[in-house]
């Protein structure tokens, strides 16, 4: 599913080297953030009306449910930011510690509560932060990023959201539709157990559902997976999952859906020995919470390619698996469409065996992901020789049947991915994957978006180091034009004095408008989203933070920047640099299934 991992960014994370680079003004850069209630914003498709789909996350001023705390829960707040405030650069120790436990605390305070809860995402006696918000930029223009609700709800008797929901915007529509999938908010369900003991739990309904919306977010709708048909009991009905992480202009969506829920877990459920239905279990838990405990894991999940009526009605089909099954092979088949064109002809990825050429396979047959692409009630592979290329991924397609994205092989002994791009229309012939240079032999890149001019979009790395967890290689965006078979930094393109430093393309539009997410020096805001400033001298604090933005074509000429020098420390702060690009790899992901 969707796992979003949190970080505080501090002061300079975003660089460790000193380059000398040539950039270009051919673009100018556009910042799409600039609202006030995330820190981090992060761009994830714009359409050809310069509209943008948006994700942020920190939310700023996050609404506490102060009553819900215990005076133990408020001691280890406490000890929480003693043990550890000298290692978090932005965050002091407890400042007021009476008004913190009076339910008013300060920013300082506020964001040691935060991250107390966030600690007990596990936990269901314990409110639930919210991961990702859904925004969208109508205007084309700085600073008009707002946000929207898809399925938050206020807390009862009150006008403010639980914000306790994870909104994936995946993208907007030339006509203005956005869609994408989100979660149902965390409520609080009074309990008293066995012991007579009053406690609350923290439940939802269903941890990730598609949406689309005909008016750029004004209203939402949902799209009810198939194992929560109006056919099917209330009873039987478990909340599903689906999403949508692409709707083409002719108003094909694709994305993923639960079609059936595993029999185990039916089995749990419904067990009167142990299970969710046993009278024992359900004096000290809710059905609700026995049945959070297994969701993650119940559903048999499908790619599906949804028709969507000019009235909002859909219909619903699914598309089907890579490779059939021995009869006892009880692993699951992966099969996800993540993006599709005016045509119908839909990309992914599914399960598919290492040995391309088995037609008899065993009941546990070695298997990975592989790029396909579904077309004419067809899937096909289009990963040559499974023991060299593997794992790979399809994100795009445009409507000339051109295809990118990235596919895994070894690189000088390490592991790395390559982007590629790949002609679907030879359907019946053989579909070759085209893997152009790009940074360096060893960097690992990825192809996130193709636009009708057959330029590809994406990321890769820019550093030559041998990576690893505690050292991350930084990544620079980067255009590839297939025409020319030209591959550039799209930092290269900015000018010499640019703030910004590009680090993911995520789309380019028709009219070779891209939407990405940069690194910018920006004013530092606290828990509150007020502004800060240095205690001694006044002076207004800043700090790196992530911005969606566009880059726009300008006309003009390649400026020499050699002896411009980038010189940014690689300062650790809060969870520092590691966490920086974790956020990266696993936050908003526009054609990133949520299964991935």
């Amino acid at each position: 599913m969707n796992k979003f991992i949190k970080s505080v960014l501090a002061l300079g994370i975003s660089s460790a080297l000193s380059l000398s680079i040539a950039h270009a003004a051919k673009y100018e850069v556009i910042d799409k953030g600039g609202i006030d209630i995330v820190k981090f914003s992060y761009a994830q498709q714009e359409n050809n009306q310069s509209q943008m789909a948006v994700s942020g996350t920190d939310i700023y001023n996050f609404p506490v449910q102060f009553q819900y705390l215990s005076e133990d829960d408020f001691d280890s707040i406490v000890s929480l930011a003693e043990l550890t405030h000298e290692s978090i650069i932005s965050l002091e120790d407890i400042e007021d510690e009476s008004a913190l436990r009076a339910g008013n605390p300060t920013a300082n305070d506020l964001a040691w509560v935060v991250r107390f809860l966030e600690a007990r995402i596990s936990s269901t006696f314990y409110q639930k932060v919210g991961a990702v918000v859904a925004m969208r930029n109508l205007t084309g223009n700085a600073g008009d990023t707002e946000d929207f609700v898809v399925f938050d709800q206020n807390f009862p008797d009150t006008s403010t959201l639980t914000r306790s929901t994870v909104d994936y915007v995946n993208g907007i529509t030339n006509d203005g539709w956005i869609y994408g999938n989100g979660s149902a908010p965390y409520t609080a369900l009074p309990f008293t157990d066995s012991g007579g003991d009053e406690v609350v739990h923290w439940v939802r309904d269903f941890t990730t559902r598609a949406f689309f919306s005909p008016d750029s977010g004004d209203t939402i709708i949902e799209l009810i997976p198939p194992t929560e048909a109006d056919d099917i009991p209330e009873a039987s009905r478990y909340g599903g999952e689906s999403a949508i992480l692409d709707i083409s202009d002719s108003r094909f969506a694709v994305g993923y859906a639960s079609t059936s829920i595993k029999q185990n877990s039916i089995d749990y459920l419904t067990s009167d020995s142990g299970g969710c239905a046993d009278p024992d279990v359900l004096d000290d838990v809710p059905f609700e919470v026995c049945l959070q405990r297994i969701v993650g894991n119940m559903y048999t999940t499908e790619a599906i390619k949804w028709t969507i009526n000019i009235d909002g009605t859909t219909t619903a089909e699914t598309l089907g698996n890579l490779v059939t099954q021995h009869e006892d092979d009880e692993n699951e088949l992966t099969n996800v469409a993540q993006a599709i064109n005016n045509n119908g002809v839909a990309v992914g990825y599914a399960t598919g065996w290492f040995d391309e050429n088995e037609t008899e396979p065993s009941a546990n047959e070695p298997r990975s992901s592989y790029a396909v692409i579904y077309k004419n009630g067809e899937v096909k592979d289009f990963t040559e020789d499974h023991s060299e290329f593997f794992d790979s991924r399809a994100y795009d397609i445009n409507n000339a049947g051109i295809a990118i994205g990235h596919v895994r092989t070894y690189v000088n002994g390490s592991l790395r991915t390559k982007f590629y791009h790949v002609d679907t229309n030879d359907f019946d012939g053989t579909m070759q994957m085209i893997r152009p240079d790009d940074f360096f032999k060893g960097s690992s890149s990825t192809a996130r978006a193709i636009n009708e001019n057959g330029i590809i979009v994406g990321e890769g790395e820019v550093e030559t180091h041998n990576d690893s967890t505690s050292a991350p290689r930084r990544k620079h965006a980067f255009m590839y034009d297939i025409a020319s078979k030209t591959f550039t930094n799209l930092n290269d393109f900015l000018a010499c004095d640019s703030e910004y430093t590009i680090i993911e393309a995520r789309d380019i539009n028709d009219n070779n408008e891209i939407s990405a997410s940069a690194l910018v020096k920006a004013p530092r805001r606290d828990a509150k989203g007020e502004l800060m400033f240095d205690a001694d001298t006044g002076a207004q604090l800043v700090e790196d933070v992530v911005r969606a933005v566009t880059l726009k074509p300008i006309t003009g000429e390649i400026e020499d920047c050699s002896d411009v020098e980038e010189k940014v420390e690689r300062q650790g702060a809060g969870l520092g640099f590691v966490s920086f690009f974790a956020l990266l790899t696993f936050g908003f992901r526009r054609r990133f299934s949520n299964k991935s």
